[in-house]
């Protein structure tokens, strides 16, 4: 039997014991589950002239087709379903956001093609050269969308990824949500390391303007940054702090990173080492417990174990150097559980 039916049959039966045992189990404290994931190359098979997207067709380099988009999307449906039947979530996130998207009519076939989800989506078509962007969904029925803008980064005419803010709100509570895909290490990494940092300024500018509105405003900032938290644009112009006491008492200076909280591997391999340049930080307004707040250990690095190889440090990912392999992604989800108080 091959590598992804084998794999497919595998999980869906790792899937059914959590489900069962996660009903059983009492109610606990309401809240939100918000979900960050660069999914690795999510296109659709057609050339779009306006970017350079010709690899991935079915005449391109990487030969991509209706069977490979359609496996993909199982692969993401299969993760969902996996979160559903955990027994700490025990339901869909409410809130989704996938880099990588070439664009709306992919995003929002790939979830509608997770069962019974419901989810509606928002989406800015990005000037990215590759054409991959920032999706985003959500579930009317335990949020709502309020509104999103883009932002531009600046690169002295260089084209990169939108970043977008998204505003919801939750039981007559708002917040906002601020997504992110700074430009990759590609080539050298001190070499563009003031590209993240131009995306940095531009997230910073993006949350100081929200406090101005409102000095305790909940602000959640998710994204594949490129960088890891000791990073400059992270920890310097971001504002990133890994102590809890520190945001709350200097919340017009630094952002609570939610890594702090999980001695996680991380949700990135690079030969053979896990990083954190996925991360979630959190405004001081989501540390006080009003309202709606972020706890201890409310960050999760999700997998499933078929999305790991071998000893846990590699990824089943889609591609490898240029090789189909079938997998999911070349990064793992990270999840965040925001309480909501009675």
């Amino acid at each position: 039997m091959n590598r992804p039916l084998t794999t497919l049959l595998t999980t869906l039966i790792l899937l059914l014991s959590p489900f069962r045992e996660a009903a059983s189990e009492a109610p606990r404290r309401a809240s939100l589950l918000l979900m960050w994931w660069n999914v690795e190359n999510l296109f659709d098979t057609r050339n779009d002239p306006n970017t350079e997207d010709d690899e991935f067709t079915p005449d391109g380099r990487l030969n991509w087709t209706e069977k490979k988009l359609t496996l993909k999307r199982i692969r993401i449906a299969m993760v969902f379903n996996a979160i559903r039947a955990d027994r700490a979530c025990r339901k869909y996130p409410d809130i989704v956001a996938f880099a990588e998207s070439e664009n709306q009519k992919v995003f929002a076939g790939t979830m509608a093609a997770i069962d019974q989800s419901g989810y509606m989506v928002d989406y800015h078509e990005s000037p990215d050269p590759r054409g991959i962007d920032i999706g985003l969904a959500w579930n009317p029925k335990s949020v709502r969308f309020t509104g999103s803008k883009p932002y531009t980064v600046p690169l002295a005419g260089k084209r990169t990824r939108f970043i977008v803010a998204a505003g919801f709100s939750v039981s007559g509570r708002p917040f906002s949500v601020v997504l992110n895909h700074w430009p990759s290490r590609s080539f050298d990494q001190a070499w563009t390391e003031p590209k993240r940092i131009e995306a940095a300024k531009v997230t910073r500018h993006i949350v100081d303007s929200l406090r101005t509105q409102n000095p305790k405003a909940a602000i959640i900032i998710m994204g594949d940054f490129n960088d890891e938290p000791q990073s400059q644009s992270i920890r310097t112009v971001l504002g990133s702090s890994f102590d809890r006491t520190q945001v709350r008492n200097e919340g017009r200076r630094f952002l609570f990173n939610c890594w702090n909280d999980l001695p996680s591997r991380g949700s990135y391999a690079y030969k053979g080492h896990w990083e954190k340049i996925d991360q979630i930080l959190v405004s001081a307004g989501l540390l006080d417990r009003n309202g709606l707040s972020v706890d201890k250990g409310a960050l999760r690095s999700f997998s499933i174990p078929d999305m790991l190889e071998g000893s846990g440090k590699k990824l089943y990912s889609t591609y490898e150097k240029g090789k189909y392999r079938g997998g999911y992604s070349d990064h793992l989800p990270l999840l965040l559980r925001v309480s909501i108080a009675d």
